[in-house]
């Protein structure tokens, strides 16, 4: 069995994928280059893929999403805007879980893959449309009509709180070590940005030790 898993180098979609490795699946991973500032979050994609024994992992470029959306429509891809602290629309890149999906179908596709993993979890699913129940749902029929085939899209996080992840990906052994939130790219996590301080919520309420450094 296959399965195709969206690996964005985060503590989510590594879980996810981990979760596709427990219950049997090869993994052929795929990492996007989509014209984000994070870029190391690719480096740790490609440290988890190998720790978690995937059978292929390929980094896609679609930078040209930076060009696409244009100045001044999200944060995570334009420097000259500021980097919110806590939840806000600038922080949102216009259906990316859907460009993401729609690609990593093509791909499913041509290996024949019976699935596609991704690391949707409920936290964002309050604020992003496309990390939400009713989108997967739509989104998997899609694919399976557009492929004609049964190919299905699983969010096995979706009704998970962002602590209940980090408790399951203990529980499956993810290198939570290897893993990056931070929406800039220093040297260590920010520890000041929106996903910097998600991050270090949900391990406290895990009551799980982040192995990450912060700046501040």
């Amino acid at each position: 069995m296959k399965a195709v898993c969206l690996l964005s180098g985060g503590p989510d979609s590594a879980t996810a994928a981990a979760v596709a490795k427990h219950e049997g699946y090869e993994l052929y991973c795929l990492s996007f280059n989509y014209g984000q500032i994070a870029t190391k979050e690719i480096e740790s994609a490609k440290k988890i893929a190998r720790a978690l024994g995937a059978k292929e992992h390929r980094v896609v470029d679609i930078s040209f999403l930076r060009e696409l959306y244009g100045p001044g429509v999200t944060a995570l891809l334009d420097k000259r805007m500021p980097m919110p602290e806590k939840f806000d629309q600038s922080i949102i890149v216009p259906f990316r879980n859907g460009v993401l999906l729609a690609i990593a179908a093509g791909y499913a596709t041509a290996i024949g893959a019976e699935v596609i993993f991704y690391g949707a979890q409920g936290d964002d699913a309050r604020f992003y449309p496309d990390c939400r129940r009713e989108f997967v749902s739509a989104i998997s029929r899609a694919i399976s009509s557009g492929t004609e085939s049964k190919l299905a899209v699983r969010n096995p996080l979706g009704d998970r709180t962002k602590a209940e992840v980090l408790k399951l990906a203990d529980e499956l052994g993810v290198p939570l070590e290897l893993a990056w939130s931070c929406y800039l790219n220093g040297e260590l996590h920010c520890g000041r940005c929106e996903s910097c301080r998600n991050r270090k919520r949900a391990f406290a309420e895990a009551g799980i030790k982040d192995p990450a450094s912060y700046a501040k």
